[in-house]
């Protein structure tokens, strides 16, 4: 990020880009009621998380406990372990699902990137606009081919209807050959003037110049796939997702707003602890996704 700074400050001959010192006040301040609008539901779910039932009701509702409690996460503990299905095994699936589908997403999508990007084949430029075309479509609109693809498949009720879509998400295809594109190709013919393969060339040069982008990929799948219910491919509770079982127990009712409080929490910590790991990579990457030498 600060290279590319650098450059675009040489660009415009070491100007600020803003001559205004009032309007980067100005917008300093914009910015900053609006990453607190933001940061609001994040504080707000994160304190329910430890209010008792009686804070959770108060009216108009506290943004802070007053006197925090471990009950709620006590007992979602008691619920999940009075059920046929393990909780650990909730867990499994779903660690299984976003560890498996991310690692196979950053290593399919970056080979893909890379051949497109660099070797420029017959349809090389209509197939990356089909996967442009393909950021414009839900997951609502192609769940019906989806399904009839992995019944075809025999996938149903398998980790692989879960898993090998996640190999092809679009975003990160997308992403990852545009910060592929910003590595100049002179680079790669020195690479193979001094005997590298192409594999060689993919893993010890490709890889780790593109990490920011593969680690915003990460946390892009992560999301998805931690988040994931699955109920339209896996039918067996054996194999359900820990997102699926903790739904099933928000909808108990009123008795369990508290347990729907430390579920909220429990859901949302890891695509938050990974999006902060890898936040500064993602402002690199955004950056640098559309700029070409």
């Amino acid at each position: 990020m600060a290279k590319t700074v650098k450059k675009y400050k040489k660009l415009i001959g070491g100007r600020r880009l803003n001559r205004s010192y009032g309007g980067d006040a100005f917008i300093f301040v914009i910015l900053t009621i609006f990453g607190l609008f933001f940061a609001y539901p994040l504080v707000y779910s994160i304190n329910n998380a430890f209010k008792p039932l009686n804070e959770i009701f108060l009216f108009p509702p506290m943004l802070w406990v007053r006197q925090p409690t471990l009950n709620n996460f006590q007992d979602l503990f008691v619920i999940m372990s009075k059920s046929w299905v393990t909780f650990s095994r909730y867990i499994f699936n779903t660690v299984f699902i976003t560890a498996v589908g991310t690692v196979g997403l950053i290593i399919v999508a970056s080979m893909g990137a890379f051949v497109v990007s660099k070797y420029k084949f017959p349809g090389s430029n209509a197939f990356f606009k089909i996967v442009i075309i393909t950021l414009m479509f839900s997951g609502y609109v192609t769940a019906i081919p989806n399904y009839l693809v992995m019944a075809k498949l025999g996938w149903i009720d398998t980790y692989m209807s879960v898993i090998i879509p996640a190999f092809a998400m679009p975003i990160g295809f997308f992403l990852l050959k545009q910060f592929i594109d910003t590595i100049p190709n002179t680079l790669l013919e020195a690479a193979k003037v001094d005997g590298a393969m192409e594999w060689r060339i993919f893993l010890v040069i490709i890889l780790p110049m593109i990490k920011p982008a593969w680690l915003t990929v990460m946390v892009f799948s992560v999301q998805a796939l931690w988040n994931t219910q699955a109920s339209n491919f896996i039918y067996s509770e054996q194999l359900k997702t820990l997102p699926y079982a903790l739904s099933q127990i928000v909808m108990g009712g009123v008795a369990r707003t508290g347990v729907g409080a430390a579920v909220t929490l429990f859901v949302m910590i890891v695509p938050l602890v990974t999006f902060i790991l890898a936040q500064s990579n993602i402002l690199q990457t955004m950056a640098n996704s559309g700029i070409k030498e």
